[in-house]
């Protein structure tokens, strides 16, 4: 499992090691000296650009440090990568900040492209930093456009989407631990790590890759037709508690180590196991994959399904966009990324099943009353034969 990261020691905030200010209290921070350890450089993360003269977003203060921060009074200045939007022909995402941590450590990719046969595909990815490790915010990045690439390549020369996803996991896996290999101080320790799920929507079949526990759900059009359906499991200490029998699923995210990781992308994970799974939707609906900043605030399949905008499948960027604000607004506490993949069943008519088979569910119809059926009348007994 990730080991946790040092915090503040005025309100208990997760922080960084190279934060000056905490972001949730304001308060400026030891030096490193102070703390004994030997000063190092910020890290650049190539986004960030002092703002105009008008000076701090917070304060209008003009003492701006070169990492970003206000001196005056402490908050972290906007970059480009607080939040991003981005919209396709058939995917759209959104990834926020949030309200608690300074600089956003997830990261998505989408992409649209044609299979040698013609039909259209849509990708998805989603990664989320682990905050614990060094630079997240890098291997998120790396992971989402490695595995986009690889994705999109795969399937545009053949190969079929499960093992297209699997091959992009892997592959994105090595250049998240060819960070940590390439890396100063932290090389081998400590690496930058991140979680991973993608999507590949093509002919009415939907495949699911994963590592971690960011999630895709599926989300009917019709809620009342078909259900809602998580479509992953977590790698974390409490899926593995239920799944061993050892706890009940209420008892193990209740505990303090629920949210621990036992898989990640990074030169530190013993072994990378990529999840996959594929399902042929038999109803219109929308396929939404996302960080935990999002799932923490609704975590069963019924209640993300109720922030699902019902225009989803037409405006899956409003859709996208309207989970995000929903965190938001319920505390924002860790980033947020949504991805949106509208779905329609194969115009064919038909479809093939798959790992994962989720028919629609209907109440069945109430069957028109029988006619009395009237009495049989006695049979007259019969005659014995002679003998």
């Amino acid at each position: 499992m990730m080991e946790f990261q040092r915090v503040c020691p005025f309100c208990a905030e997760p922080l960084d090691p190279q934060d000056v200010f905490c972001e949730a209290c304001g308060r400026h921070l030891a030096s490193a000296a102070e703390r004994g350890e030997e000063q190092q450089p910020a890290a650049d993360d190539g986004d960030f650009e002092l703002p105009a003269p008008n000076g701090c977003a917070q304060c209008g203060s003009l003492s701006l440090s070169q990492d970003g921060y206000c001196e005056s009074c402490g908050a972290a200045q906007p970059r480009p990568r607080d939040h991003q939007e981005r919209e396709l022909s058939g995917v759209a995402a959104v990834s926020d900040r949030g309200v608690r941590h300074h600089r956003n450590e997830d990261a998505f990719a989408v992409a649209a492209t044609s299979l040698p046969g013609g039909e259209n595909a849509q990708v998805a990815v989603v990664c989320d930093g682990v905050s614990s490790a060094s630079r997240p915010d890098e291997a998120s990045q790396t992971a989402a456009d490695t595995a986009s690439e690889a994705l999109l390549t795969a399937l545009e020369h053949g190969v079929e989407p499960e093992p297209a996803m699997r091959g992009a996991i892997l592959t994105a896996a090595e250049a998240v631990a060819e960070l940590g290999r390439t890396s100063g101080p932290e090389a081998g320790r400590n690496s930058p790590a991140c979680t991973f799920v993608g999507a590949v929507a093509a002919g009415g079949v939907v495949t699911i890759g994963w590592v971690g526990d960011s999630r895709a759900y599926w989300i009917p059009d019709d809620r009342e037709g078909a259900e809602p359906y998580r479509l992953t499991e977590d790698d974390s200490w409490a899926a593995g508690m239920v799944a061993a029998g050892l706890m009940s699923e209420a008892e193990a995210y209740a505990d303090a180590r629920a949210h621990a990781i036992t898989g990640w992308l990074g030169a530190d994970a013993e072994e990378v196991e990529p999840h996959t799974v594929a399902f042929t939707p038999h109803v219109p609906g929308v396929l939404v994959i996302c960080s935990d900043g999002l799932w923490n605030y609704a975590e069963a399949a019924t209640d993300l399904a109720d922030l699902v905008r019902v225009d989803a499948q037409r405006d899956p960027l409003r859709a996208a966009r309207a989970m995000v604000s929903f965190a938001v607004g319920a505390g924002g506490h860790d980033n947020i990324t949504v991805a949106v993949l509208p779905v329609l069943p194969d115009p064919a008519g038909g479809y093939t099943d798959t790992l994962l088979d989720l028919p629609v569910i209907t109440a069945p119809a109430a069957a028109p009353p029988m006619p009395p059926v009237p009495p049989v009348p006695p049979h007259p007994p019969l005659p014995l034969p002679p003998r």
